[in-house]
């Protein structure tokens, strides 16, 4: 795993820290309420309410522990979508924005760009208690980086019904839309949860500039990541968009083909001190973002082009008994390639710094025949070709 160099700047730690003192919940009972939350959001899904972020103490546990994290996943993104032209205002839709984690990812990410444009930010959440601490998170951040040009409007509305688009949609187009740590949780319910989930994002999509981008980030949970999985195939074959990233083709996703897979991020970062402390309180070691995401664009935009020998590296490097492995995929599948130690050469050296999520190139991957059957094994031979194009 290699680092993004991820971290969490001052202004925004300034801003948590100072909402965190009014909600006067700290020590022991905050640490329960990290645990709390944390056994919610994995081993008790199936009991996780909308609203649990009307309870005071699960509020101020998730401000202090839960959204500088995901604030950190959303500005990795934010630093993977293509560059676009400059224009008067960056307009900006965060749905299902909790206590403002998208809103804030993006003020603070703007906030260090060199753009004279403005920054207008749609907020829509269910709880009228998180579209408040959005507001004050916003507000303390202005106030301390002393920042103008930038505004934020929040709308109290449910994402499962219909209610939110009647404040929204005359303010479309977006130029990003975010959807973080959130369609997992809607219409849960459902017959068809990833029917009614993909409609969710086919409405979304027709309020997408052009040439904007839709990021979906979701929890890196099987049960989670193989939905989003589904919802990609689902967009894909109606030709609602194209991904951007992290695939690299249009296909069905091959993560579906076996029910034991799927396909996730892991990014280092530097925790802050007061994540660390709960850390230390409750057992946890926070030292990675760990994510499943889609960038979803309508002008067909890729992060790399595409060909049959690029691939993403979708594993962590394994060492084994005198080799290394990894797991690829790109539009011939999801496949395992090898490089044994003794065939380690100055042309395929770079196989060495692959990494979960890096983009790579392999001049000739090598199918070997034992009894009459060719191994599903790849391997690279001492004069293959290997690069990295992009690393994470």
């Amino acid at each position: 795993m290699r680092s993004h160099n991820v971290t969490v700047t001052s202004l925004v730690l300034t801003a948590i820290e100072k909402l965190a003192k009014n909600e006067g919940i700290s020590g022991e009972c905050l640490s329960q309420a990290v645990l709390e939350l944390s056994r919610l959001f994995t081993k008790g899904r199936s009991t996780l309410s909308g609203s649990y972020l009307e309870s005071p103490t699960l509020a101020a546990a998730y401000l202090t522990y839960f959204l500088p994290v995901n604030l950190s996943k959303i500005q990795v993104l934010l630093d993977e979508m293509p560059d676009e032209p400059a224009h008067d205002t960056f307009s900006v839709l965060d749905l299902g924005c909790g206590p403002g984690t998208g809103a804030l990812a993006v003020l603070d990410w703007w906030s260090q760009r060199s753009t004279d444009s403005a920054l207008s930010v749609v907020a829509v959440d269910r709880s009228p208690t998180a579209l408040c601490q959005t507001e004050q998170l916003w507000m303390q951040y202005c106030r301390t980086a002393e920042m103008t040009g930038a505004s934020l409007r929040t709308c109290e509305a449910s994402l499962e019904r219909d209610e939110w688009s009647k404040d929204v949609g005359p303010r479309a187009p977006f130029d990003l839309i975010i959807l973080a740590n959130c369609l997992n949780e809607l219409h849960a319910d459902a017959t068809d949860p990833i029917a009614m989930r993909s409609c969710l994002v086919t409405q979304l999509l027709e309020l997408l500039a052009p040439m904007g981008t839709m990021m979906i980030v979701e929890p890196a949970l099987r049960e989670t990541s193989r939905a989003l999985h589904q919802v990609r195939d689902r967009l894909l074959q109606e030709k609602r968009c194209t991904v951007y990233s992290p695939c690299l083709h249009e296909q069905n996703c091959p993560a579906l083909v076996k029910p034991d897979d799927w396909c996730h991020e892991e990014r280092a970062w530097e925790r802050p001190e007061m994540i660390e402390e709960i850390d230390k309180a409750v057992g946890f070691i926070k030292d990675a973002l760990k994510f499943s995401y889609l960038l979803l664009r309508k002008d067909g935009k890729t992060i790399v082009d595409r060909r049959p020998n690029v691939y993403r590296v979708v594993s962590e490097l394994r060492e084994l008994k005198g080799e290394k492995r990894a797991w690829l995929c790109n539009e011939t599948g999801r496949s395992e390639i090898g490089r044994q130690d003794r065939l380690v050469s100055p042309q395929n050296a770079a196989f060495d710094n692959w990494h979960r999520g890096a983009i790579v190139q392999i001049e000739k991957v090598v199918h070997k025949e034992r009894r009459g059957k060719v191994s599903a094994l790849g391997r690279i031979e001492h004069d293959a070709g290997v690069t990295i194009v992009r690393s994470t």
